[in-house]
């Protein structure tokens, strides 16, 4: 029931839904671009709409009272966001403990214009040893899809740049178009 309802609301607001759910139990759905905090809404909905749970990482900060309960329903894991390498440690932890997860992830890091995205996603899909997809939310077609696999190798920063340049094939528009650089 859950699912109808927000492909009903996705489809009232135009978005047109690309690919189902992603198939392995573990894995991690890059977002891009990110550039509203109402992408993380029209996410929700999407992966909620095909019969998913993206979980995502969130400030620790914000899981006090209602809006911290409010959080963890909708799959958010709280982090400490104080030491990059300790965040993810604890994410790596977090998705080990749990036998199903697909963890949501901004790679610009931000919904500020960055010509420099974040590989923190890299090291937590080689330690849990899950795929990583390329996740999209586009606003100026309205399509939304978890996207394609994308392949890692043991080069970070290589795979960085053939991210980025996957992401610019793609020719995304963000809410605000003025805040996505890919490259």
């Amino acid at each position: 029931m859950w699912s109808k309802f927000c492909a009903f609301l996705l489809k009232l607001f135009g978005w047109k839904i690309m690919e189902p759910v992603a198939p392995e139990d573990k894995c991690i759905i890059l977002g891009a671009p990110h550039t509203s905090k109402l992408d993380f809404v029209v996410a929700y909905l999407y992966y909620a709409a095909v019969g998913g749970k993206a979980h995502c990482m969130v400030k620790k900060e914000l899981f006090k009272g209602p809006v911290g309960w409010i959080l963890r329903k909708t799959g958010a894991i709280p982090v400490d966001r104080s030491r990059g390498s300790k965040l993810i440690l604890s994410v790596i932890d977090e998705m080990n403990k749990q036998e199903k997860v697909h963890l949501a992830i901004a790679p610009e890091g931000t919904r500020q214009p960055v010509k420099r995205w974040k590989a923190g996603f890299h090291p937590i899909a080689k330690a849990v040893g899950c795929p990583v997809y390329l996740g999209y939310f586009d606003w100026g077609r309205k399509i939304i899809g978890r996207g394609k696999k994308f392949e890692l190798t043991d080069d970070a920063r290589a795979d960085l740049v053939r991210l980025q340049e996957e992401y610019e094939k793609m020719h995304l528009t963000g809410r605000h178009p003025d805040m996505y650089v890919t490259h």
